[in-house]
């Protein structure tokens, strides 16, 4: 068995330097799928607070404001597609970072599922506005 060339000391610090831009870009990645995981979340409850609600009006049922429903939805749908928003800048200013140190594509499959889950809670909470839902 031969034993591995030995490497210089700046060889190795650049494997480290590598290695933990990659962990740090797989950290990015995981806080970005908690965004989409909280903002879906919130926009999937806020949806349905809001049928619910509004079913519940439609059969009678007294309510403390007729504008409840819609209030309720548009709030955490609102939340939901802030933090969805917010979530992905954190992450575009993470990547733009480390892109300093080593090239990473921007349209990661997170990006892409930040992306549009941002559209889709958008379209939610203007669907609620617009009562076409």
């Amino acid at each position: 068995m031969t034993e591995p060339e030995p490497r210089s000391p700046n060889e190795l610090a650049q494997i480290r330097t590598d290695l933990a831009a990659e962990r740090t870009l797989m950290a990015a990645d995981r806080s970005l799928m908690a965004w989409i995981r909280t903002a879906l979340s919130m926009d999937s409850f806020g949806f349905t607070i809001f049928k619910l609600l509004n079913e519940f009006q439609q059969k009678g049922a007294a309510l403390p404001n007729s504008e409840t429903p819609r209030h309720m939805g548009l709030f955490l749908t609102g939340l939901g597609s802030l933090s969805m928003i917010m979530g992905t800048v954190m992450y575009l200013q993470n990547l733009r970072e480390l892109r300093q140190i080593e090239h990473y594509a921007l349209w990661r499959p997170t990006f892409v599922i930040a992306v549009i889950m941002s559209l889709f809670g958008l379209f939610l909470f203007f669907g609620i506005i617009r009562n076409i839902l």
